[in-house]
């Protein structure tokens, strides 16, 4: 989680200055105050994807229940007008992306330390 949420807030976001989406076009009523950052990528469906894939590498079932809040994440961003889908699509990339290296990481630096 930590590696995504690096990626996604402190590289992706610093390169990318996308405005969130306007307030207009939220359907409901109630639109919360919303983060000055950037809109791209979404840093709450990196973390949340790179939770799950992480989990899923080690135990498949409890990957797929942890699945769940992560899409739940994923379009409760969109829906309260925090991201476009692009952002979330973008964060979930990012997600799979840092899981997949954090997994991968201890087999790289023991083949380059041989």
């Amino acid at each position: 989680m930590a590696v995504a949420e690096l990626a996604s807030n402190c590289v992706l976001k610093q390169m990318w200055h996308r405005r969130r989406p306007p307030k207009e076009w939220i359907s409901h009523k109630e639109v919360h105050d919303r983060p000055d950052s950037s809109s791209f990528p979404s840093g709450h469906t990196a973390a949340g994807v790179a939770f799950s894939t992480a989990v899923a590498a080690v135990w498949p079932w409890a990957g797929a229940v942890c699945s769940v809040p992560a899409v739940i994440v994923a379009t409760e961003r969109v829906h309260t007008g925090a991201h476009y889908p692009s952002d979330v699509a973008v964060g979930a990339a990012t997600g799979l992306a840092a899981a997949a290296l954090v997994h991968r990481a201890p087999r790289l630096v023991l083949r380059l330390l041989r």
